[in-house]
């Protein structure tokens, strides 16, 4: 419930994006971790306490500019209590759980059009004389905010996206199923994106061991321990990220002809794979059954006299619009005998497989309607001489 409360109110919303330890206490707003002077002068911290006054779920005009305060009574840097907020003194009990200390009056001439006019107002007041004596202490703590609604794909908050603004939008990828198929360089990547997104399920499906290898192309910095317990990829970068994103599922299998049908049913499959046989038919199954895709190529060469590498980037996306793919010329590297030879080369550079991984996400995120797509288009190569991204295929 404080959850749903806050994010459905933009002053509290606003309160924690800017670091503010915010609780919801039975009816009650309670800012922890606000610095003030005692009558020592020594800087201490309290806690703000306002009530609520809320329509459907959401908070409204507050209905009193007065506050509580838990703690002692805030002073001036030389131990004087401050007088202009002073209302009365008396520990009380507000509910079960919640005894403040003080209460305070700070009124404006047109009162407080919200919680994050009243809560930062008298954070100012009490904490200036703290701010006097340390210049370093301030009540935007950042605190960790976990998650405590069961259906929320992540283990903790998303404060970088209410922080930013961009919450409706962000909505847009709640409760899509994803599939990554394979774990290498290119998709491992693809997976660092996407645990950070509010898509319901990522499933990885690789069949391969986490080796030593795989640590200099994957995100993170995997320990002499991670590579010594000799995981599955899937396994590992469920158990990397599942601290993160909660509905992270890991199928340590191929994905061949006897279980293709399994991404039946996702919303989006990223496939990530070296060998042309699989991509092709991974490309023609998920063609024959509608479901959105997008392929990433990488090929690098070693160029001039082999002390420096050349190579073409590639994402190829299927969808309702830009389909049928697999009868197009040049578009899919399928194996030796499309000419597409810089795409079958095997050299893995991670900042390479981190850009790969990034146009591919930015991609979906365009079909998913999170970014502006105007062009529509639905194959992409980066190529490193130059600079050179070219766009075709326009739905």
């Amino acid at each position: 419930m404080s959850h749903r409360l806050i994010s459905r109110s933009p002053d509290l919303e606003r309160l924690r994006s800017e670091g503010y330890a915010v609780e919801i206490r039975h009816g009650h707003l309670l800012v922890h971790d606000v610095p003030y002077v005692d009558a020592s002068k020594q800087v201490r911290r309290g806690a703000l306490v306002s009530t609520l006054n809320l329509v459907a779920d959401a908070t409204t005009t507050p209905d009193t500019h007065v506050v509580y305060f838990i703690g002692d009574h805030p002073c001036t840097k030389e131990g004087v209590p401050i007088a202009q907020i002073a209302h009365g003194s008396a520990k009380t009990r507000l509910a079960e759980g919640l005894e403040i200390d003080h209460s305070f009056s700070n009124r404006p001439s047109d009162g407080y059009p919200d919680y994050h006019a009243k809560i930062t107002r008298y954070i100012e007041i009490i904490s200036h004389p703290a701010r006097a004596l340390d210049e370093s202490v301030t009540a935007r703590t950042y605190p960790l905010v976990r998650n405590e609604e069961d259906d929320s794909p992540f283990e903790y908050i998303d404060t970088a996206t209410s922080r930013a603004g961009i919450g409706a939008v962000t909505r847009k990828l709640e409760g899509l199923r994803i599939a990554i198929v394979g774990l290498g360089g290119t998709g491992s990547y693809v997976l660092d994106l996407m645990a950070k997104t509010p898509v319901r399920e990522i499933h990885l499906y690789d069949s391969d061991a986490f080796l030593q290898h795989n640590a200099f192309r994957s995100p993170g910095a995997a320990s002499v321990a991670d590579l010594e317990r000799r995981l599955s990829k899937v396994a590992y970068f469920r158990e990397q990220y599942g601290v993160l994103h909660r509905g992270i599922v890991a199928h340590q299998v191929r994905v061949d002809e006897t279980n293709v049908g399994e991404l039946r049913d996702f919303s989006f499959v990223f496939i990530c794979v070296d060998s042309g046989a699989s991509r092709r038919m991974l490309v023609e199954r998920l063609e024959t059954m509608g479901v959105p895709f997008a392929d990433v190529g990488m090929g690098v060469f070693r160029a001039g006299d082999g002390d420096r590498l050349g190579g073409v980037l590639r994402v190829t996306a299927s969808t309702p619009q830009v389909a049928r793919h697999a009868a197009r010329p040049g578009r899919f590297p399928f194996g030796g005998d499309d000419g597409l030879n810089e795409y079958t080369t095997n050299i893995q550079v991670s900042d390479l497989n981190a850009l790969n991984a990034a146009l591919a996400v930015v991609r979906w995120k365009r079909w998913a309607g999170f970014y502006l797509d105007l062009e529509r288009e639905h194959h992409a190569t980066y190529t490193l001489d130059g600079n050179l991204l070219t766009n075709e295929d326009a739905a």
